[in-house]
């Protein structure tokens, strides 16, 4: 791996790392902010499994474990690319329940919030980045139109020499024939 490839994941995943431990350990001071949100996502998620735990402390738990997790993933550089899609995931929701800056009447905060939404959003696209490096490999898709092209030209190749060596026997045929014999 790169070193500035290494230095980038580390610097990216930096943020997730440290608050991903730290809402761990207190989730109740984010309990507020995203109590609206889950408020809102938790009949979708028990329509999907009764099951599923609902209550806002336990999805604060539930995602920074998560971020936690996936940034130490990007951060070593183990699976960066399904850590970095799922860093992205748990961002979606992070902003859209922390910094609603729509929803403020305070100039201040809302610019605040504002700032942390776009600041979300860049690093939202840098996760995008991350997921999508090959790390200068070709990726799957190349490689599959790589092969693909490759034994298109194998079979026409084969087809030709088919074609080559049947004329040859069609005129060895004939001049075989020809002989007397």
């Amino acid at each position: 791996m790169k070193p500035v490839r290494s230095l980038a994941r580390v610097m990216l995943s930096g943020i997730f790392v440290v608050s991903g431990a730290r809402n761990l350990q207190n989730p109740g001071r984010l309990v507020p902010t995203a109590k609206p949100v889950i408020d809102r996502v938790t009949p979708l998620l028990q329509n999907l499994s009764p099951r599923v735990p609902t209550d806002t402390a336990t999805m604060i738990r539930a995602n920074s474990a998560t971020q936690l997790v996936a940034g130490l993933m990007l951060a070593t550089g183990r699976f960066t690319r399904p850590a970095a899609l799922v860093l992205a995931g748990t961002l979606v929701p992070t902003t859209i329940a922390g910094h609603r800056f729509w929803e403020n009447d305070d100039p201040v905060a809302r610019n605040n919030n504002q700032i942390h939404f776009l600041k979300n959003l860049g690093l939202l696209g840098g996760l995008l980045l991350a997921a999508a490096d090959t790390e200068g490999k070709p990726g799957l898709r190349w490689r599959a139109g790589h092969r693909i092209g490759h034994s298109r030209s194998s079979v026409q190749r084969a087809v030709r020499t088919a074609r080559r060596e049947a004329k040859i026997a069609v005129r060895s045929a004939a001049t075989a024939r020809r002989l007397p014999g």
